[in-house]
């Protein structure tokens, strides 16, 4: 059984309302990081890897202070960045061991990298021999020091195939999971390490996430929400047969230093591969409302987004300026924010949120008065920190500290 958040460590509104009067805090749009809760849900995602190494995925916090605070944690090594820039940037603060997470084709980030000592510990993510061609024309042209090469980490397909070992044709019809590597074959597998080695890059790790499994609620007791536990059974199956056939088969052209899979939603499935050496997590931290329907682990609802009431349209309709941070991925409903506190209150139907206002209509909205603020929980974790400067940080009632965003320090990498 999963472990779980302790009842106790649930966010307390009240509290949050009076430490925000305390602290004179009524400047809105605002974010609200509860750190106890914080630290309950980095706790509880140590205990889940089992032991594992988690390396901390940036996008989904994209604060760094709270990122140098988690990687201060037991159980936390390693930053899993989503941009090149990024991981230069986090390179000169001060952070090691990076890995970017997703291919670039930033030729100047990448001469950059190349002639800086960041080189020795940022690794750039590979799929294809055309990302390996791009690397040798920035390293001819890059003026970098004799012998500076790329560290570089290779991303594997870890979708479910259930037909893997059948037709490719079948498999890829019958593929259930992230449209990300195209190498979904050991073959093609180590093919790409002998590419790597000819190219002249050090190859130093591999990544398979299996986005399937970490990254879909599963907690709906509706037939869809039976069908996909049955799919993430059958895939962690699936997968940890396939990491270790593929891992054994790179292991024997080159010593790798990882290999790197899961996500927040599989912590304990991934970390109980042998073939497994890390796991990466990070909406975990923030507890976003799309975990609030994911079955086993549930995080505490560690960071709330604040929206002030400026107009009354009827007694029981209020409305906030801003709310409209529509989440990213496939439109739906579950990529809305909610509004969580006063309880009771829901979109408009025919206005859902605004990007300027947003009107909200139940009982609660009787008792709110021009000024108050309305607590929503975003749908996924980081996102927000892209519209906000800093976050106000919360912890055993009152406002201790204040965060800088990317954004607050001048910075806005996608």
């Amino acid at each position: 059984m999963s472990p779980r958040i302790p009842p106790a460590t649930t966010p307390d509104f009240a509290a949050y309302c009076g430490a925000l009067s305390a602290a004179d805090r009524d400047t809105r749009p605002a974010a609200l990081l509860d750190l106890d809760l914080f630290h309950a849900n980095a706790t509880a995602m140590a205990v889940r890897s089992g032991g594992t190494p988690i390396r901390v995925a940036s996008k989904s916090l994209r604060v760094r202070s709270a990122l140098q605070t988690a990687l201060g944690l037991p159980g936390y090594s390693g930053v899993l960045a989503f941009t090149l820039p990024e991981a230069l940037w986090l390179a000169e603060t001060g952070v090691r061991d990076i890995v970017v997470a997703y291919p670039t084709t930033d030729r100047q980030a990448l001469a950059t990298l190349l002639r800086s000592e960041a080189r020795g510990h940022v690794s750039v993510m590979v799929d294809s021999r055309e990302h390996l061609e791009l690397l040798r024309t920035v390293a001819r042209t890059a003026d970098a020091p004799a012998g500076a090469r790329f560290r570089v980490c290779l991303d594997i397909d870890a979708a479910y195939l259930p037909a893997r070992n059948r037709s490719e044709s079948l498999s890829r019809r019958l593929k259930i999971g992230p449209l990300r590597s195209p190498i979904a074959a050991v073959q093609q597998a180590t093919d790409m390490v002998r590419a790597c080695e000819a190219s002249g890059v050090e190859l130093v790790g591999i990544m398979m996430y299996e986005g399937q499994v970490a990254g879909i609620a599963n907690g709906a007791r509706t037939p869809r929400g039976v069908a996909v536990r049955a799919m993430q059974s059958l895939s962690t199956r699936d997968l940890a047969a396939w990491r270790a056939e593929v891992g054994a088969a790179v292991r024997e052209l080159v010593d790798l230093q990882f290999v790197n899979g899961g996500g927040t939603g599989s912590l304990e499935s991934t970390s109980a591969e042998a073939a497994v050496t890390e796991v990466a997590a990070g909406s975990g931290f923030y507890g976003p409302e799309l975990f609030q329907h994911y079955r086993g682990f549930r995080p505490a609802p560690a960071l709330h987004l604040l929206f002030d009431v400026v107009r009354r349209p009827s007694r029981d309709t209020v409305t906030v300026l801003g709310g409209g941070w529509v989440a990213s991925g496939p439109a739906g409903t579950d990529r809305l924010p909610v509004p969580v506190w006063p309880e009771g209150l829901r979109y408009a139907p025919r206005e859902g949120p605004g990007e300027v206002q947003t009107p909200l209509t139940g009982q609660a909205a009787a008792g709110l008065q021009l000024g108050d603020p309305v607590f929503f929980r975003h749908a996924k974790a980081g996102e927000p920190m892209e519209r906000l400067d800093s976050v106000l940080v919360y912890s055993q009632g009152e406002i201790i500290d204040e965060w800088p965003t990317y954004r607050g320090e001048g910075k806005a990498f996608l």
